[in-house]
């Protein structure tokens, strides 16, 4: 019993000791990246895309109605040459 409690303190002890090695490791690798995009940030920044003053022209000839009278009217008479070219008047 005490080989087996013994086996249990040392596996313990490995795995305690490995996530705290893996831990460790892992901050300094975190802050060394920063500390290397800090210093490229400075010598090669990001560009400034210029917001344009620009309006989407889609957005504008949007009405508030949904579809406008001009489509309605194309579809509807797209509608009765296929029904009447078909035979199916109704």
């Amino acid at each position: 019993m005490n080989n087996m409690q013994q086996q249990f303190l040392e596996a313990g002890t490995l795995m305690l000791a490995g996530m705290v090695f893996v831990f460790v490791f892992l901050s300094i690798l975190i802050v060394f990246i920063n500390t290397v995009l800090a210093k490229l940030a400075v010598k090669f920044p990001d560009p400034v895309v210029a917001s344009s003053s620009r309006t989407n022209k889609k957005s504008k000839s949007k009405n508030d109605g949904g579809v406008s009278p001009a489509v309605v009217s194309a579809i509807s008479g797209a509608v009765k040459r296929y029904r009447s070219q078909h035979g199916q008047d109704k």
